[in-house]
């Protein structure tokens, strides 16, 4: 049995500017207006237009293993019979350069948000949508000058690492926001740049630890729950004993 399916692609120097059924996700029409709108679309067409760079950043995310020309490579692995550009991986990283971070990061927050449905089973505790902050510490980066004056250097890591924050729907895993940084901002401090994201209808799963009251105090403002871990040498008031039917 063959399964075949057409897959749109653009025509001339944006043919390599996709991602097969990834495109229905993140269409041409969409990165087009992230560059208008952060005045990143190129100045005179090239053969590395400014949308391509977007998909081959993309791609960059799906094979991180590869170099920049084998990721060009798998973006133009199906365009048989079409014309498109065999740029040198220096051509590639300057087309990285001029596109900058600004229309990526604009892309992350318009793609950015819950997935779930109401009926979407393992997403809900009762009427709360159960949502989570991940972080993680040992992010690696480049050993550059400009890293180690943002980031510093840890003893332990030959690299400068960067602290990563995310605030996550638990049942389909996706990303609500994230937030980075040098590692001495600590867990908490980042999760706190997420809090603008928490609506009423959520319950935020914490398993961190509560350093102090601030941070509770700051999610309860927000309308949102919290279900967390608290450290064994605190004792907090016991305010009211709930039943099996309240918890339910």
């Amino acid at each position: 049995m063959a399964i075949t399916r057409t897959v749109t692609v653009a025509a001339g120097r944006f043919a390599p500017g996709h991602l097969g059924e990834l495109a229905a996700v993140v269409p041409f029409e969409l990165v087009d207006a992230v560059l208008e709108e952060t005045r990143s679309i190129q100045r005179r067409l090239r053969d590395l237009p400014s949308r391509v760079g977007v998909y081959f950043l993309l791609a960059m995310c799906l094979f991180p293993e590869v170099g920049y020309r084998l990721v060009w490579d798998k973006l133009a692995a199906g365009l048989d019979g079409v014309s498109v550009a065999g740029p040198t991986p220096k051509a590639l990283r300057d087309l990285r350069g001029r596109l900058g971070a600004a229309p990526v990061r604009a892309l992350f927050e318009v793609l950015a948000g819950p997935l779930a449905r109401p009926t979407t089973p393992g997403v809900r505790f009762g009427p709360f949508r159960t949502v989570s902050f991940d972080g993680c510490s040992s992010q690696k980066v480049a050993d550059s000058e400009r890293n180690r004056v943002w980031l510093g250097r840890t003893s332990h890591h030959g690299y400068p690492t960067m602290e990563l924050m995310t605030l996550v729907e638990t049942g389909t895993r996706a990303l609500i926001g994230a937030v980075f940084g040098p590692p001495a901002g600590g867990e908490t401090g980042y999760a706190s740049r997420l809090l603008h994201l928490l609506r009423p209808d959520m319950l935020v799963l914490w398993d961190k630890g509560f350093d102090g009251n601030s941070f509770l105090a700051a999610v309860n403002a927000t309308g949102a729950q919290v279900l967390g871990r608290l450290r064994a040498n605190r004792r907090t008031p016991v305010l009211t004993r709930l039943g099996a039917r309240t918890c339910r």
